[in-house]
């Protein structure tokens, strides 16, 4: 049994605070929430249906295709060496893209698709309704539309980083004009978990741009804004509509 001394205590409270609790989830769960919800959505898709990632990039989504008849899409010039500026990769690789297009301007014909996935690309393009416009051409009938972009996102991927993100009005405006009805629009995260999202990057901002390390208080007291958010979240009545992660969309062709 261990005597509950000075030194004991203050170890106590240094794994309370510094170590982050299990249950502590507040702010990580936004890149896990987005691809659970791409993963069931692309399973529910017809076998042998053909699905056009269109954005593609890295083709990430590509392994949860396996039933589809799967076509990539990207204009494949992003390199993290371009710009030194906001948020940028380590390292890029495309690689074996089928179509390198203007995502607005795709060489195919008419009602080509059966379904388009269009992932966090939206804030890449400097024409997203030209592209939804495009969409439209090439998604046949009762084809389906699965998009997922930034509400509010931070530079990254300079310079081809043209808005910070999109607003469910945005989606409910737009894709009504181009013959899509909207099945289902959801928003991931809310107003506490994103600001305590930052919170989890305010390190690499401050070492980044101003060569700053939080001491052991400063980190204790991060710990304990995280807690409050925490709760704040568990007990969210709408936050969502003010600030969120992003709007998971899926729509269908009219």
């Amino acid at each position: 049994m261990k005597i509950l001394n000075k030194k004991n205590l203050k170890k106590i409270i240094k794994n309370l605070f510094l170590k982050p609790k299990p249950e502590l989830m507040v702010g990580d769960l936004n890149e896990r929430t987005r691809i659970n919800w791409i993963e069931s959505t692309l399973k529910e898709l017809p076998r042998g249906s053909k699905i056009l990632d269109a954005g593609a990039g890295e083709q990430q989504f590509k392994k949860f295709c396996n039933h589809l008849e799967y076509i990539s899409q990207d204009f494949a010039q992003y390199t993290p060496e371009e710009a030194e500026i906001g948020l940028q990769m380590a390292k890029w690789d495309y690689g074996k893209l089928d179509i390198i297009s203007d995502i607005a301007a795709i060489p195919v014909c008419d009602e080509t698709f059966d379904s388009i996935m269009c992932t966090e690309v939206f804030e890449h393009i400097i024409n997203p309704r030209e592209a939804l416009k495009e969409f439209s051409r090439i998604l046949k009938k009762n084809g389906h539309l699965i998009i997922t972009a930034p509400f509010c996102s931070l530079t990254h991927f300079a310079p081809y980083h043209f808005y910070s993100g999109f607003n469910r009005f945005f989606y409910e405006a737009e894709l009504e004009k181009n013959g899509f009805e909207i099945i289902e629009i959801i928003p991931n995260g809310n107003y506490f978990e994103y600001l305590a999202q930052e919170l989890n990057r305010l390190g690499f901002v401050a070492r980044k741009y101003n060569n700053r390390l939080f001491n052991r208080k400063e980190q204790i007291t991060i710990q304990k804004v995280k807690g409050i958010l925490q709760d704040l979240t568990n007990h969210d009545t709408n936050t969502s509509e003010l600030l969120c992660f992003g709007y998971q969309v899926l729509a269908k062709k009219k």
